[in-house]
This record gives structure tokens, C-alpha cells and sequence, in this order.
């Protein structure tokens, strides 16, 4: 009998050497599993936080960009209402010049009064006036714009009229009808102007032979 229980004791001690064995080698098997899944995780996170670090600085970049856009948006604002804050009340004022040379032209267009020491008195009483404004312009940065016997330009010029001249070169101004200014570097009002243009070949030679047959 104790033979036989030697061994019945030795096939368990195998079977539980086996089971045991077996054990081991599975929970081998699975850590051997786990394991690379473990590492692709990490690698997973650690590009994402990558990813994420890298946007996170695309719109810290745009969002300085923006802030730097803005201050300089600001900035020209500022400056463009230091500059031009007057803009408006300058162009208003330019009416007082108007009003003067409509003036002007009244009382030398009055039959009473041409030729009287009155309105000469009262003409240069208004030349007087019109210079003062002009002078108080041009100390505010308000300057007139030549323009009489220049090519017209767009930019400052407004033509209004065509006047033939053969003296002249086409597209010339022979007459002011308004005063244009600038304020600074921009335009406040552009100066309305008539031009010269060639008189056509037939109106030529009918003023020519008009000026022939007066002279015979």
C-alpha cells in the first residue's frame, strides 16, 4: 500500500508541475501580448500630445499675428485722425472762397456800379479777405491747386468744358471756373477747369475767310 500511494503522490506532484507549467507559459503568453500593445498606446499618446503642442502653437502665432494687425490698424486710425481730423470742417470752409469770388463777379457784372471808385474800394476789400484765407489754409496744410496752362490730370483736375484753341495743346487748361485744394497729401476738392481742343479744319477756314473779307 505505500507503494502505490508513493505513486499516486508522484502522479499528482506531475500533473500539478504540468498544470503549473502550463500556467506559466500562458500568463507568458499574455504579457507577451500586452506588452507591445502597451507601447503602441504610448506611442499613440505621445504623437498626439506632439499633434496637439504643435497646433497649439499654429494658433498662439496666428492669434499674436492677429493682436499685432490690430495694434497697427490702431495705429493708422490714430494717425489718419491727428493728420486729417479737419478733413471735413477744411472742405465746409472752402465755401467762404466761393461765396467771395460769386461776390466778386456780381459786383463787376452790375452796370451801376463798373468803373466806380466804390467797387474798386469794395473788389480789393474782398482780393484782401480771400488772400487772409488762403494764407490761414496754407499754414493748416491746405494748399490750392495750380492748375492754369498745365495737361489736365485726373487726380486733381475736374474738366467741365471744351474750349477751342489752336495755341494751345489739346487737352490744356485755358480757364479755372473753381479753386481746387489739398489737404497734406490728399485731395480735398479738385479744381473744375475748361480745356483747349483744336478748332475743327472747316470752322478754321470760315474764320479765316471771315477775317479776309474784313480786311478788304
Amino acid at each position: 500500500m505505500d507503494k502505490e500511494q508513493e505513486q499516486k503522490q508522484e502522479i499528482s506532484n506531475d500533473k500539478g508541475s504540468s498544470i503549473k507549467n502550463n500556467d506559466e507559459k500562458e500568463s507568458a503568453d499574455n504579457n507577451s501580448e500586452l506588452k507591445p500593445q502597451t507601447e503602441t498606446n504610448e506611442k499613440k499618446e505621445e504623437i498626439t500630445n506632439e499633434e496637439k503642442i504643435i497646433e497649439l502653437e499654429d494658433k498662439l502665432a496666428r492669434t499674436f499675428a492677429e493682436m499685432e494687425n490690430q495694434r497697427r490698424r490702431f495705429e493708422k486710425e490714430k494717425e489718419d485722425a491727428y493728420e486729417y481730423g479737419g478733413y471735413a470742417f477744411a472742405k465746409e470752409a472752402l465755401n467762404l472762397i466761393d461765396n467771395l469770388e460769386r461776390s466778386k463777379q456780381i459786383l463787376e457784372n452790375d452796370e451801376k456800379l463798373k468803373n466806380t471808385d466804390a467797387l474798386k474800394k469794395t473788389l480789393e476789400h474782398l482780393d484782401i479777405i480771400t488772400k487772409d484765407l488762403i494764407s490761414i489754409f496754407k499754414k493748416n496744410d491746405i494748399q490750392p491747386i495750380e492748375c492754369l496752362n498745365k495737361k489736365l490730370d485726373p487726380n486733381f483736375h475736374q474738366a467741365m468744358m471744351e474750349i477751342e484753341d489752336n495755341q494751345k495743346e489739346p487737352g490744356t487748361i485755358v480757364q479755372e471756373i473753381q479753386k481746387g485744394f489739398t489737404i497734406k497729401d490728399r485731395l480735398l476738392r479738385p479744381s473744375l477747369v475748361g480745356v483747349s481742343k483744336k478748332i475743327p479744319a472747316k470752322s478754321q477756314e470760315n474764320e479765316e475767310n471771315e477775317a479776309n473779307k474784313a480786311d478788304k
